[in-house]
């Protein structure tokens, strides 16, 4: 079962609609989604919410640390509650994916991403969940620092956000630990429509 559901991203309003808060942006959905509000909590360093499931209680966590320091309130509450890394999944923007895909997995490198850099060392493991939306490359390696925190076009935000959207329909499995389950659902692409066959 997953515990903590962290959302990655930076405080304050000038960063609000870029590109990097995209875990944030699936947070407040979840939040929605399960009927809590995210309040601030300075033991943890960010805005948190209690869900109360049959299962037992889920954490949702934005950390307000900025995006170099996540893993200051991760570690923080995970330490609290003792939650272990594999009951863990933290929603962030990936650059390695179009806008409108998503991948789920666990463990492996923080590929650059300076959010999960720093939660990694926290809590002493790489094997927490990802969950990885695609906000796509700007195609020079020089440009990323300035295009993660610049806002994606209208028609982007629309497809980042039906993205968000669609995987969050598969927020209760996720809940559950079904990640077998809910990784087939994620990492289905919609199907191409088939062509007429001529007559």
């Amino acid at each position: 079962m997953i515990r903590l559901i962290v959302g990655l991203g930076n405080p304050g309003p000038e960063y609000e609609g870029t590109r990097h808060n995209a875990g944030f942006w699936w947070v407040d959905g979840a939040a929605r989604h399960l009927k809590v509000h995210l309040q601030p909590d300075r033991a943890y360093h960010g805005l948190v919410a209690r869900a109360n499931l049959p299962g037992g209680p889920v954490w949702l966590l934005q950390p307000m640390t900025y995006m170099n320091l996540s893993g200051k309130a991760v570690g923080a509450l995970a330490r609290f509650f003792k939650i272990l890394p594999d009951e863990i999944l933290v929603i962030h923007d990936e650059l390695d994916l179009p806008p409108g895909q998503a991948k789920l997995k666990r463990g492996g490198s923080a590929a650059g991403h300076n959010g999960l850099k720093d939660i990694q060392p926290q809590l002493g493991s790489p094997d927490f969940w990802r969950l990885r939306l695609g906000i796509g490359h700007p195609g020079v390696r020089s440009e990323v620092a300035a295009y993660v925190l610049r806002k994606p076009s209208g028609a982007e935000r629309e497809v980042i956000e039906r993205n968000i959207d669609d995987t969050l329909a598969h927020l209760d499995a996720l809940i559950a630990g079904q990640m077998d389950k809910a990784t087939l659902l994620i990492h289905a692409k919609p199907q191409r429509p088939h062509k007429p066959r001529p007559e």
